[in-house]
């Protein structure tokens, strides 16, 4: 056997048969999340716990071929190990493997034929009760001469859900659209967000702006927005007053930045007279799918309060809180940097 570190074949000659091998592993989370990046089989059988509660196995369970592959690493590694080619493979899967089962998977030689150097495998997955969960048969082209080499060193992998991102869209979406002024949507990058956010039930738009642009925009974009209100404005300026304007009447509940700056469009918020201004301070916040924290995070302020006073600190953290609140989060945590 191979000394810790390295990894070294068996060839045809010094295979016997009854010679055997095996490796053990652990189903875990991101196992499941790997198999299906790599292999692309998303059912929900795998992925769904709220679905898979309701299938057949009452549970999360592993893809049948994470098990054969389990069966190729011993193949692979272990015996005959490096420079076996992989001719065939049947698997019988008997019982499923769900999150937490340890499985080992053994390999049993029980045939060799000398003209091409072709060994065949018993193969077997079992679980940590013993129960056989995958059966079958491989045949292999055994390697003829030694390799001896270190092991390679796996990388590390985070994986990086989208499930906060995905509920937050969720809740967005199963009420009506709001209605929402879209101020200067003159870029195929605004009209494809707009249209995109109107796809998906979120809003209602009201695109503002130069009319002729707009609609060139939409062309660029590949979109139709034949069924949405416009508001034609002259320029950009004139977009951010128009559309504030819009909310600030009640006509419309929402306001979306299209392609002009920031700058011009935060200036038509915060006038006095015309803005949208209330008791409290304005502030910005960005809502952060995290990797690994289950819940959406709330950054604020990054765009508008430079070097806010205490008070104002005080409108930024409650505003970020009644946020909170409207997205499903019943008691946000706050931390003050």
């Amino acid at each position: 056997m191979a000394e810790q570190g390295m990894i070294e074949n068996r060839t045809f000659a010094e295979i016997e048969i009854g010679d055997t091998a095996r490796i053990i592993r652990t189903l875990n989370e991101q196992d499941i999340q790997l198999f299906a990046l790599v292999s692309g089989d998303v059912n929900p059988a795998h992925m769904d716990a709220d679905y898979a509660a309701t299938d057949m196995f009452r549970r999360v369970i592993a893809h049948g071929m994470w098990g054969g592959g389990l069966i190729s690493a011993v193949l692979g590694t272990e015996l005959p190990g490096p420079g076996a080619i992989y001719l065939s493979q049947s698997l019988r899967f008997i019982r499923p493997v769900g999150l937490g089962d340890t499985i080992t998977a053994s390999v049993t030689v029980t045939e060799k034929r000398p003209e091409h150097h072709i060994v065949v495998f018993d193969c077997r997955c079992l679980n940590q009760d013993g129960d056989l969960v995958i059966s079958g048969q491989a045949e292999v082209k055994a390697p003829t001469e030694k390799v001896r080499r270190a092991r390679v060193a796996l990388p590390d992998v985070q994986i990086r859900g989208h499930d906060a991102y995905r509920r937050l869209i969720e809740l967005t979406c199963a009420g009506e659209p709001e209605s929402t002024a879209v101020a200067h949507p003159c870029s195929a990058a605004a009209i494809l967000a707009a249209v995109e956010a109107a796809e998906a039930n979120l809003i209602a738009p009201v695109l503002v702006g130069p009319e002729r642009k707009i609609r060139q925009a939409a062309q660029e974009a590949s979109k139709d927005i034949a069924g949405f209100r416009l508001v034609h404005a002259e320029h950009s300026h004139d977009a951010a007053a128009k559309a504030v304007a819009l909310v600030r009447s009640g006509e419309t509940k929402l306001l979306m930045k299209g392609s002009l700056h920031t700058d011009e469009l935060m200036e038509a918020v915060v006038s006095w007279a015309t803005g949208l201004r209330t008791e409290r301070r304005i502030s910005h916040a960005y809502i952060m799918d995290a990797p690994g924290h289950p819940a959406p995070l709330i950054i604020t302020d990054a765009a508008i309060n430079i070097a806010p006073t205490l008070g104002e600190k005080a409108d930024i953290i409650r505003n970020a809180i009644d946020l909170a609140h409207v997205i499903g989060i019943d008691e946000p945590k706050v931390a003050i940097l």
